[in-house]
């Protein structure tokens, strides 16, 4: 495309970004021609899906004329290839062949997988995860973070003596949370430095430690205010995630049915040994075939 053509088109993205386009264009609509062919909205859709990406910063309309000129591209040197005879390159056939291949998996899994998942299921799929589930243990806990042993010492003699623990880490720590009275909020395990977690945990609510405990941001005087079972997640907050599972589980189930009905064989003896070796090691939802969910 020529660089006059190429300027033709930006002011009709600017166009119609001024003055709006027609709404609600049917998928037949024809929006372009490179020669006898049709381009229609289908076409441009198809085109958005793979190639949309590159102008994600662009205004909508913007959008759309430049998948538009990217698709007249792609059109007018498939048909110079067509009249090259390139559709009948061993290779280039080998690639056409995989690409319709690969098209029509997915449309076949968007249409019987993903079209077919609800809420419901969804929701039932979470609450059976939710039931296996363990519960885990949560502490809330201040600490008061010294330079060194000595100053640690002698805040814990201070606590001994019934001073605040609050006013002490406003006062004394040199820890972010010190201006909040060295709150650290709730946590559970493995969000803490392994040596200031397993004191945490070890101890009662009310209780502070009558030794410093050393860590590598210097030494603490922790006290825990309370402990808790850690709260579960809420549907909406995962639902995402568990879309992810099942949607995966359709998949593995219809490509188990499908190769089941089809008979799959593996003639080359070497890659039939390997095949046997991975499917005994493989996690069987980790197929590198798998569509992308959406």
């Amino acid at each position: 495309m020529n660089n006059a053509f190429r300027s033709t088109l930006l002011a009709g993205a600017m166009a119609v970004a001024a003055f709006g386009a027609p709404a609600h264009a049917a998928d037949e609509d024809v929006v372009a021609k490179v020669g006898s062919e049709e381009i229609t909205e289908r076409d441009l859709k198809a085109a958005a899906a793979d190639v949309g990406e590159q102008f994600a910063r662009m205004p909508p309309e913007q959008r759309k004329l430049a998948v538009l000129s990217a698709l007249i591209d792609i059109k007018v040197l498939a048909r110079m290839a067509e009249a090259d005879k390139l559709q009948d390159d061993a290779e280039v056939a080998s690639q056409l062949d995989f690409v319709r291949d690969r098209t029509l998996h997915n449309a076949y899994f968007a249409r019987n997988g993903v079209a077919n998942i609800t809420d419901e299921e969804l929701k039932a799929r979470f609450e059976k995860e939710l039931a296996t589930m363990p519960a885990t243990e949560q502490v809330r806990a201040r600490h008061i973070l010294l330079k060194t042993q000595e100053e640690a010492q002698a805040v814990i003699a201070k606590l001994d003596e019934g001073t605040d623990f609050v006013e002490l880490a406003k006062e004394s720590s040199t820890g972010p949370s010190g201006p909040e009275g060295g709150d650290l909020g709730f946590f559970g395990a493995g969000q803490m430095v392994p040596e200031f977690e397993k004191v945490a945990f070890a101890m009662e609510p009310g209780a502070y430690t009558k030794e410093p405990v050393q860590t590598q941001f210097g030494w603490h005087v922790i006290k825990v205010e309370e402990k808790r079972e850690a709260p579960k997640p809420e549907f909406d907050t995962v639902k995402d995630q568990v879309r992810q599972v099942v949607l995966r589980e359709k998949y593995m189930e219809l490509i188990q049915a499908a190769r089941d009905e089809l008979a799959v064989e593996y003639v080359d003896p070497a890659m039939k040994s390997q095949v046997e070796a991975l499917e005994k090691s493989m996690d069987p939802a980790a197929s590198p075939a798998a569509p992308d969910a959406q």
